[in-house]
């Protein structure tokens, strides 16, 4: 995969990015894993719009950290819940936006970790680092898009991707060579792996990012960069 970085300056503009990555036409599915710990915290802190969204993950963050069967000290996959676009963001939200809300959900975490021995982030260490995510623990987000493949595109509903190609006969190749590809290539676009540090210290006190954030992608160039393009302009970051 190859990181592109993002030129989101502060918290809030890095969630209208992670909120216009799954609003786009060219999406043909998602995989997004949260734990119950974020959950849990983002729910101390949110509005009342956040809040709604966030209802049925409370309601199964509440069950699961309630369940003595499941050790909150471990990997279990139990403690991880698939959600959505909109709870990912309403999660992301409680802690990227900078204000009272922040704080709340950043000590509910802190309080949560600290119960399973996990020490406060190292602040000499920064986000979104991929060199640490093998040493990451827990991984509190794991989260991606699937793009639609290009022979999936229609051509007049995803003609703008479409004619981001030199011409016809360069998408028609580029299709080619994905079809008859072994193993077939998928196009993505991932967040880091996001932990203790991504959530509780990816700002400093002004309210920016300590450190640039890097999407993971692959696929066709041309193709990915084209929709990367108008993901950035929906959530109004240069590029």
């Amino acid at each position: 995969m190859i990181g592109e970085e993002i030129e989101a300056a502060t918290g809030a503009e890095l969630v209208r990015f992670v909120r216009a990555l799954g609003q786009h036409r060219y999406v043909g599915g998602r995989l997004h894993l949260v734990h119950a710990f974020a959950i849990e915290a983002a729910c101390a802190a949110l509005d009342a719009l956040d809040a709604e969204a966030l209802a049925e993950a409370k309601a199964w963050a509440a069950e699961v950290l309630a369940d003595d069967a499941i050790d909150r000290a471990s990997k279990d996959e139990r403690l991880c819940r698939r959600v959505t676009d909109a709870e990912l963001v309403a999660v992301l939200s409680a802690f990227w936006n900078e204000g009272e809300r922040r704080e709340r959900a950043c000590v509910a975490l802190a309080n949560r970790l600290v119960e399973i021995g996990v020490e406060p982030p190292d602040l000499e260490r920064l986000p979104f680092d991929e060199s640490s995510e093998d040493d990451m623990f827990p991984v509190l987000i794991d989260a991606g898009w699937e793009l639609l493949p290009l022979a999936a595109l229609d051509a007049e509903r995803h003609k703008g991707a479409m004619g981001a190609f030199e011409d016809a006969l360069a998408f028609d190749v580029a299709k080619f060579e994905e079809e008859n590809a072994v193993p077939p290539p998928v196009t993505l676009h991932e967040l880091p792996a996001l932990g203790a540090v991504e959530l509780l210290a990816a700002l400093d006190e002004w309210g920016d990012l300590r450190a640039p954030f890097v999407l993971w992608t692959s696929g066709n160039e041309t193709y990915v960069d084209y929709v990367l393009r108008g993901v950035r302009k929906v959530a109004k970051i240069g590029g």
